[in-house]
């Protein structure tokens, strides 16, 4: 009988869990419905920057049977996501803060909105400006006797990839104030292993963008700069040292 509390407060938290969760989905959802009559238009939005590369009049292709009706939906969801996403952030807010202390608070907030607004900015980034210097570079590259007519899921396999990978590439400077707020690695450790990191930057970068050296550089660089930058904000969060006693 006396784990009975325990064993309460235990399912009391999964409730709670499942309502929060519950609840996000159902944000989730009312957004994807309010976007489905617009799928085909969220999809060309998408598409833009590969459209704008491939010669005059040139369509993608799509292999599927279905493709044509499920791709676009799958766009509509992605979308729906990224725009109910501070809702979903909340309730996962609203479950987390009541086992944090008051400190923590303080800083979990700001690095939910920091992190949230960095993955934005990142996938802003590969849409504006990596897309279309990488697809100007492979339509460039393109034999005259070739016209190219890319399938719509390969497409968007693609973009879902680039949108990720540019993503968490701008959290770098989330995950080193964690670091250092941690207490699992110093300033000074950061500053030391720097040239490490770079090479590790442009080797990320070679396995998961294309082939060409413009958009190698278009995601190394940024990490690079977004690891500078998070060592410099992390010095406002690190950990005072303690004096050391003289004998």
């Amino acid at each position: 009988m006396a784990d009975m509390p325990e064993e309460e407060s235990f399912i009391s938290h999964l409730i709670e869990l499942r309502t929060r969760l519950i609840r996000a989905l159902i944000g989730v959802g009312i957004v994807f419905l309010c976007l489905m009559p617009f799928s085909a238009q969220i999809y060309d939005l998408l598409a833009a920057p590969m459209m704008a590369a491939l010669p005059q009049g040139t369509k993608m292709i799509a292999t599927g049977v279905v493709a044509p009706f499920f791709v676009p939906l799958k766009v509509t969801l992605m979308a729906g996501f990224l725009i109910a996403l501070p809702w979903v952030l909340w309730q996962i807010w609203a479950f987390v803060a009541p086992g944090l202390y008051a400190h923590e608070k303080r800083l979990a907030g700001p690095l939910i909105v920091a992190s949230t607004a960095l993955f934005f900015t990142g996938m802003a980034f590969c849409y504006f400006f990596v897309f279309r210097t990488v697809f100007k570079f492979i339509a460039g590259f393109s034999p005259k006797s070739i016209l190219p007519a890319p399938d719509i899921e390969q497409y968007l396999s693609f973009v879902m990839t680039m949108f990720l990978a540019f993503g968490i590439t701008f959290e770098v400077p989330i995950a080193v104030i964690l670091l250092v707020k941690a207490g699992l690695v110093s300033i000074a450790k950061l500053k030391e292993i720097r040239s490490y990191v770079i090479v590790a930057a442009f080797v990320i970068a070679a396995v998961v963008t294309p082939p060409d050296v413009s958009s190698q550089i278009m995601l190394a660089v940024p990490m690079c700069v977004l690891y500078e930058i998070g060592i410099f904000v992390a010095r406002f969060v690190a950990p005072k040292e303690e004096p050391v006693e003289q004998a």
